[in-house]
């Protein structure tokens, strides 16, 4: 009788240890599934960075161009110099897809660099000897370029981001989101007429 007992008692604990070790399995499996995320969408961040900041780099030597051919253009230079500059003196690091503010004033500095170089290359068309130019017109290709990747690339990253998102807000998936410390990431915001690539106009 007593065994009979010891046997359903060992059982039972038996039973328990295995319920305990296939969750913390699950625990785990599902922790490493939201590294492995968030993993990614820092790897798209990167991305996005990485297209902006090959723009960035751009900037200067357009400047250059189109001063040599509109000098006079004063204004609409220095506003791009100045969206550039601002530009730059953010320090951005994925920690700022944490912070709805910073991420904000990220892309709204962006915004105003996009908006900047759009005035530009409406300046341009009053000029035909620059449109004519080698070094410009390999410039507006580069740019172009950059804006179709720097759309791609926002794009791909607001998709991984929604992924991530869904996860970390999903039960019970929720739970071990809550427990490791994921938190919701900042989707790009689309701009009035970002429904279309970034048209430059030379």
């Amino acid at each position: 009788m007593k065994s009979k007992g010891l046997i359903i008692a060992m059982s039972v604990i038996g039973g328990i240890l295995l319920v305990v070790v296939l969750t913390i399995m699950w625990g785990v499996g599902v922790y490493n599934n939201l590294v492995a995320m968030n993993e990614g969408v820092n790897s798209a961040w990167s991305q996005v960075q990485n297209q902006y900041q090959r723009r960035f780099d751009l900037i200067p030597n357009l400047v250059e161009t189109v001063k040599g051919y509109a000098s006079h253009e004063k204004e609409t230079l220095e506003n791009v110099v100045q969206a550039r500059a601002k530009v730059g003196q953010m320090v951005i690091s994925p920690e700022v897809l944490k912070d709805p503010q910073a991420f904000q004033m990220f892309e709204k500095a962006q915004g105003e660099l996009t908006s900047a170089l759009s005035r530009l290359m409406v300046v341009t068309e009053n000029y035909p000897n620059l449109k004519a130019n080698e070094s410009f017109l390999q410039l507006q290709s580069q740019l172009e370029g950059t804006e179709n990747r720097i759309a791609v690339e926002r794009k791909h990253f607001n998709e991984v981001v929604q992924t991530y998102n869904t996860t970390i807000k999903t039960i019970p998936t929720s739970m071990i989101a809550g427990f490791g410390g994921f938190t919701p990431k900042a989707y790009f915001q689309a701009q009035t007429g970002a429904e279309e690539a970034p048209k430059v106009k030379f």
